[in-house]
């Protein structure tokens, strides 16, 4: 127990769980907003995919991390929005058409990879430090001052600039959904589109903003995957994260805050998991570490919610 408690108070086990959390907490946001606009992306994993292909593609061919990114967003964007036309233009179920793209994103990415670089499917999937250098990932940024405070300074310093990124842009998705008109038509779309619409805001146009949002958001995660936390791209190495993030949002209620304190669990278990690896677990127990505390998560905030219910119900019959 001793050992084990040693093992998880050190400041490298809590940067691993920030630097886990951050992709994670990208398409959390991204689920957020299209929840709050009244439907679901399950479509985040595959998007990641094609983001973090895209990401690393670009950032080799153009010699630069910063045209890797913007081609990511870009991607994730265009992907977010491709959605939303099948889904609001063509009546095509939006569930539906999230599990077309996660299809793609694996079979997909890998037919693209092949067809750009002419990489054999093993060399693809070896190819995780082959498609970029060092040089051109996301660059890592050193906080000072704040890195020459013992523990604290090796925790929140030395993270990836997206690192950073995720926990500021999740404050001000948070400022976007309440306090601008931007948010309140998003919200309002989400609980009832015809008075929203009755007041002259337009749900089509509010619907594609949240899911282009989504897709940006994704695009940010699949661009830390290839370019921050692995040096290149490799088959299915967004490894369920979109669907982590669909629990994430689950479990924080569908707010900001709640999204980056449950995406911040499953960042734990997945560092846990990979602690428990390199100490000499089998691997086939240590993998599923993350995906048994989602399973965890969602059974407890549905208990916890079925309570609240209740109590609701209860007072309104006093």
């Amino acid at each position: 127990m001793l050992s084990f408690l040693k093992m998880m108070l050190t400041p490298e086990f809590f940067f691993s769980i920030l630097r886990i959390s951050a992709p994670i907490l990208f398409a959390t946001l991204g689920a957020i907003v299209v929840e709050k606009a009244g439907f679901c992306n399950i479509g985040l994993e595959g998007i990641m995919m094609f983001a973090a292909l895209t990401g690393s593609l670009v950032s080799y061919y153009a010699g630069s991390w910063f045209w890797g990114l913007l081609a990511a967003l870009a991607m994730g964007t265009m992907m977010g929005l491709m959605m939303g036309f099948f889904a609001f233009q063509l009546k095509t179920d939006i569930t539906l058409v999230g599990i077309a793209v996660n299809m793609m994103g694996s079979g997909g990415t890998l037919f693209l990879c092949k067809v750009i670089t002419n990489l054999t499917e093993g060399k693809a999937m070896a190819s995780s430090t082959g498609l970029i250098t060092s040089t051109l990932c996301i660059p890592n940024i050193t906080i000072p001052l704040l890195n020459k405070i013992p523990f604290l300074g090796g925790v929140l310093s030395g993270h990836s600039l997206l690192t950073y990124l995720a926990f500021l842009i999740c404050a001000l998705t948070s400022v976007m959904l309440y306090k601008t008109s931007l948010g309140m038509n998003i919200r309002a779309v989400g609980e009832n589109p015809n008075a929203a619409a009755s007041v002259g805001v337009s749900v089509l146009k509010i619907k594609y903003t949240a899911i282009a949002y989504s897709g940006l958001m994704a695009g940010f995660g699949g661009a830390f995957m290839s370019m921050s936390y692995a040096q290149g791209w490799s088959l299915d190495m967004v490894a369920g994260r979109g669907f982590i993030a669909l629990a994430a949002q689950a479990m924080g209620s569908g707010e900001c805050f709640g999204g980056m304190l449950s995406s911040l669990v499953f960042g734990f278990a997945q560092a846990l998991g990979i602690k428990f690896s390199a100490r000499g677990l089998d691997s086939n127990l240590a993998s599923p570490i993350p995906y048994a505390v989602t399973i965890i998560g969602l059974v407890v905030f549905s208990l916890v919610r079925r309570s609240r219910i209740k109590k609701q119900h209860a007072a309104s019959q006093l």
